[in-house]
């Protein structure tokens, strides 16, 4: 019996993000650039935090969205980053969330001087076959069966990414 090709999980888009303003938000932007290749938008705030100095409309960020063949070149890119090893909190349900303390250490990136020594966050998320239904505006639909577990991704971050994932008393799965 074949499996059914609606259950298989499929990476939706790799997200690159750094955050901050002024001066750190523009290199952000070029390293964003030099990593992906491609032009990175800037995110605005939408909400007042006083504490923080944010206001809306205020830059706080930017970001850039890879999908398809992109989306698993970089994920190959920044792994060796992080020694190929992924704590197991940093998997969600849907998604792998993890940074990168500082872009020299990505195998092939060079020292770029107008960034200096700075980070970025990186989102895999992951998704099946049908969970537009979700998003759509007409006949909008409940797609809880599309959601992909915690252990799929564990899995398939394993089987094909090579990762080792280390639980929350440091032990290896």
């Amino acid at each position: 019996m074949k499996e059914n090709s609606m259950r298989d999980v499929k990476i939706e888009k790799v997200i690159l993000n750094v955050g901050g303003t002024g001066d750190k938000l523009e290199k952000g932007f070029i390293l964003l650039q030099t990593l992906s290749g491609k032009k990175p938008i800037k995110i605005k705030a939408k909400k007042r935090i006083p504490t923080w100095g944010v206001r809306p409309g205020l830059e706080v960020g930017t970001k850039i969205t890879l999908r398809g063949e992109d989306a698993e070149k970089m994920i190959n890119k920044v792994l060796p980053a992080i020694d190929n090893v992924l704590k197991e909190r940093q998997i969600k349900d849907n998604f792998v969330s993890f940074g990168i303390p500082e872009y020299i250490e990505i195998p092939g990136m060079e020292y770029i001087r107008e960034v200096g020594i700075m980070g970025f966050e990186i989102t895999i998320v992951f998704t099946r076959s049908g969970k537009r239904i979700e998003r759509k505006k007409i006949k909008r639909g409940d797609a809880k069966r599309q959601k992909v577990s915690a252990e799929e991704i564990k899995k398939i971050m394993i089987d094909k990414f090579k990762t080792k994932i280390i639980a929350k008393g440091g032990r290896e799965q």
